[in-house]
């Protein structure tokens, strides 16, 4: 079972009032230095109104960067599909070998694939 804890408000108002004067460079470093979690500490922010203490990424991209973005997440699906295909054929061809070794009474699946290595 986890505890529980529950930050004062004087506590949380303490770290964001910290963050803001520039003692911590960012969130993380306030949040190592009072032993909360990252995004305690950026929720905190929010709900004070102290957005602009938290580093905001913003992506632009050109319509051509979002169709290739979408490309290549097609391909990657198509190309883990065909992983998964060729994995499945290794496994039956593998059960297949073994299945006509047995047949043909070769105890030994491996030595009977070494002797015949590349031969038709």
């Amino acid at each position: 079972m986890r505890d529980t804890i529950r930050y004062s408000e004087a506590f949380k108002l303490e770290v964001i009032r910290q963050l803001e004067a520039r003692k911590y460079s960012s969130p993380y470093a306030a949040s190592q230095a009072y032993g909360v979690s990252v995004g305690m500490v950026a929720y905190w922010a929010r709900k004070y109104g102290k957005m602009h203490l938290l580093g905001k990424v913003v992506r632009v991209e050109t319509p051509k960067e979002v169709s290739e973005l979408q490309e290549l997440r097609k391909r990657v699906r198509q190309l883990e599909k065909a992983l998964v295909d060729a994995e499945i054929d290794r496994r039956l061809e593998k059960a297949y070998v073994e299945i006509a070794c047995r047949a043909a009474g070769i105890n030994d699946v491996d030595e009977f694939k070494k002797k015949h290595a590349g031969k038709a």
